[in-house]
């Protein structure tokens, strides 16, 4: 028996089943190195990357000591932004699932208040939220967090990036002292090891390498002078013809300049950053995630919580001036032991940054001319796939299958032109093959879905 199996570990009856259920057939490295340590109560230093099995790592350390029985929240999890606690908030939900009655709650900014407030009418057994949202329900008194027995910081350096270290001690005081406290960071600057040391019990420390060369990822650096990056940026991509792109700048402002250079050359390009409306954010998401655009200009904290699982290149159109922060990026490629495509400009003022990479990696990184990229035309890099926007969505009752049975009812179309189909409280979206978008958008906005009509349009 490996001890990378997840029958080693000692864990209450419902849990086998629903890991099982997952498909995880082992342990990653960072579960096998903090499983251990946090299923006996252990507080943990660790680092770690997103997509290292992190929040399984911790969500089965939380539900293995739930009381479910016991109504009262026994556990927390801060994140930085929406997306991420989301995403957290699903993946404890599909670990609890062999577990009756267990009550998972987010609370985040960018959604209404009231109904947080109803929910909160019966004590979640655990909050995964923002600390904005979080403190709000604190100091209203709607939240009570005197029975937490385990709080996990997750991506705790964006958090202190984004200016929350306030926030988070004012949360931290509203927890009992005796409780587990478990601190995930993909970097390590100074200022971790000092939350560490002010909130924590004697942790373990453990930290997870990103290994490229298992992950298969190609890294390459162009040289690219700042008035010519636009345009080595577009030769980039007609290149190497990614699906999907994530392009990372340093600053919002970057984001914003680069977006709208990319959307006058015809790219087809969207934008994340911090600046952005939830609503906007939302939607971005899920038309990168269903591949109806190819190229995503973010920032380092807007791509947190960013799960794609399939994604074709980074390209770094800025450096990073920390070395950890740009193996955070490139790791975000070549996952699952796929093939992955790191790509990085750099400018004679960034030579220093990139000095610090090399020393970082401690290997030379390999170099080309951007000359090697004229040579090759491409065609136009439209998406393969368009989105549909449905003015509808799970408070009206409305199903995955409802969506996707209004479009193949006249068999016009079938399953294989449908991709992705993402429901929200008010609204829904639908991903097509391009060569189907029109057709579809005829469908629905002529014919019924559950026997109602709902506002259809097609975005850009």
């Amino acid at each position: 028996m490996s001890s990378s199996d997840f029958s080693t570990l000692t864990l209450r009856v419902e849990l086998p089943a629903a890991i099982d259920s997952l498909d995880y057939e082992s342990m990653t490295p960072i579960q096998a190195q903090s499983l251990p340590v946090m299923l006996v109560g252990g507080d943990v230093l660790a680092q770690a990357n997103t997509g290292s099995g992190k929040t399984a790592a911790f969500a089965i350390a939380m539900l293995n000591k739930l009381e479910e029985r016991r109504y009262q929240t026994q556990g927390i999890v801060i994140c930085p932004t929406r997306e991420l606690a989301d995403q957290v908030a699903d993946e404890i939900r599909r670990l609890a699932r062999t577990i009756a009655n267990v009550k998972v709650l987010t609370l985040c900014g960018g959604k209404p208040f009231g109904p947080q407030l109803a929910s909160l009418q019966r004590a979640p057994h655990i909050v995964v939220g923002t600390p904005g949202r979080l403190l709000k329900h604190l100091e209203k008194e709607s939240l009570a967090l005197t029975n937490i027995e385990t709080l996990v910081l997750d991506e705790a350096d964006r958090m202190l990036d984004m200016g929350f270290s306030e926030d988070i001690s004012k949360i931290i005081s509203f927890i009992p002292d005796r409780r587990q406290t478990l601190l995930f960071s993909a970097t390590y600057p100074d200022e971790i090891e000092y939350i560490s040391k002010s909130i924590q019990l004697n942790p373990v420390t453990i930290k997870v390498d990103s290994d490229f060369s298992a992950n298969q990822i190609t890294q390459i650096f162009y040289k690219a002078p700042k008035p010519d990056r636009v345009q080595i940026l577009i030769q980039v991509l007609k290149f190497y013809q990614p699906e999907s792109a994530l392009v990372f700048c340093n600053t919002i402002e970057q984001c914003e300049v680069l977006f709208g250079e990319l959307i006058k050359r015809d790219v087809h390009a969207l934008t994340l950053h911090g600046d952005l409306e939830q609503f906007d954010r939302d939607q971005v998401l899920v038309r990168f995630s269903n591949r109806s655009t190819s190229v995503l200009v973010a920032t380092d904290v807007a791509a947190r919580g960013l799960d794609i699982k399939e994604l074709d290149a980074v390209v770094n159109f800025e450096i990073t001036r920390d070395p950890e922060v740009h193996v955070h990026r490139i790791g975000r490629t070549g996952r699952a032991g796929s093939e992955g495509l790191a790509i990085s400009l750099y400018g004679a003022e960034e030579t220093s940054r990139l000095n610090a990479i090399e020393h970082y990696l401690g290997a030379t990184v390999n170099k080309k001319n951007p000359s090697e990229l004229r040579s090759v035309v491409k065609e136009s890099m439209l998406p393969k796939m368009v989105t549909l926007f449905i003015g509808a969505g799970r408070k009206d009752k409305l199903r995955a299958g409802d969506v996707l049975g209004a479009l193949t009812s006249s068999s016009e179309l079938t399953g294989a032109n449908i991709g992705k189909i993402n429901l929200f409280d008010k609204f829904s979206y639908v991903a097509v093959d391009r060569q189907s978008a029109d057709r579809a958008l005829e469908i629905l906005s002529d014919g019924k879905i559950k026997g109602r009509s709902f506002r259809i349009k097609r975005l850009r």
